[in-house]
């Protein structure tokens, strides 16, 4: 039952996405219904919902918008992402800078951003406050990621902080938005919140290895982007198992230097280190549940941590 509930929104969701991005200006509508239709793991706009059913919600329409818009936020991100990255595919279709151009893309980011401005306009504060917070934070997450690969001073603190503004915080906004729409039982939104942040660190950690370890096809994407860029969970583990400072540069004397840097990572337990910390990670987002009454819906929060684990992709 729950899972039929979840896969009715989960349509919902994308069919309001597509409507919303709809545009007079052709190659606005185009280049967004490319992006939106896209695929991907929609883990943001699931925890919404879930969030709002483990609160105890019942209309799971009244949720909808606020699930898409967080969705969107992450989707203009993404676009805005590639271009930095010098990405072709995403989700293993051409990215919008590849296709339509780099100014292109931005003013489709832009375009979408504005977008969730008039999603979010319905719901007034403090949902409003909880999203811009969201939005600050994943740029300034962003900024200090751009900082630290410049400069090369990526270390663990730095690695944390950054992941928990860039990832995590949306994570958390979408599960104490959809949680406090069902319910104002402060400590059930507080541990739904924890739950969400937590998981947000986890799946950020999980996607750093995979990185490294995954496969492109799966993916959809290249992997070794962060690794090149100095970024990710994967620079710090490399900077801290068997190079600092020009090691990166030093390993160019290899005929494929990105294929030496992944072997060495691969073969220094870089990797392990990893996945021990995603799943520590983890485990705070379960414990966190333990403020959650018992429901289908928090059972299906507690499935989801296994999930994002196990993931390869």
């Amino acid at each position: 039952m729950i899972e039929e509930t979840i896969n009715q929104g989960m349509l919902a969701i994308d069919q309001y996405m597509e409507e919303v991005v709809g545009s007079q200006v052709e190659v606005l509508q185009d280049a967004s219904i490319h992006i939106v239709t896209s695929g991907g793991k929609r883990l943001r706009p699931k925890m919404a919902l879930l969030a709002y059913l483990a609160a105890g919600g019942q209309q799971l329409q009244e949720v909808i918008g606020l699930a898409a818009a967080v969705e969107l936020v992450h989707t203009a991100t993404l676009v805005h992402d590639d271009i930095n990255d010098h990405s072709l595919t995403r989700r293993g279709k051409a990215t919008v800078h590849a296709r339509w151009g780099r100014t292109f893309a931005l003013l489709t980011g832009d375009y979408m951003f504005a977008k969730v401005y008039e999603m979010m306009a319905p719901y007034g504060n403090p949902y409003n406050e909880i999203m811009s917070q969201a939005a600050v934070r994943l740029v300034e997450g962003e900024t200090l990621q751009a900082a630290a690969a410049k400069s090369g001073d990526m270390d663990r603190e730095t690695y944390k902080q950054i992941i928990g503004l860039k990832t995590a915080s949306l994570f958390e906004a979408s599960a104490r938005m959809g949680a406090y729409l069902a319910t104002k039982d402060q400590s059930v939104v507080n541990a739904l919140a924890d739950y969400a942040y937590n998981l947000g660190l986890t799946f950020q950690i999980v996607d750093d290895i995979l990185d490294i370890i995954g496969d492109p096809e799966t993916m959809g994407k290249p992997v070794g982007t962060d690794l090149t860029q100095g970024r990710g969970v994967m620079a710090v583990q490399n900077g801290e198992a068997f190079v600092s400072g020009d090691g990166v540069a030093a390993t160019a004397v290899a005929d494929d230097p990105l294929q030496a840097m992944m072997a060495r990572l691969r073969e220094s337990g870089a990797v392990e280190i990893a996945r021990l910390q995603a799943r520590e990670m983890g485990e705070r987002a379960r414990a966190a549940l333990a403020d959650v009454p018992s429901s289908p819906a928090r059972d299906e929060l507690e499935d989801l941590i296994d999930m994002v684990l196990d993931r390869d992709r």
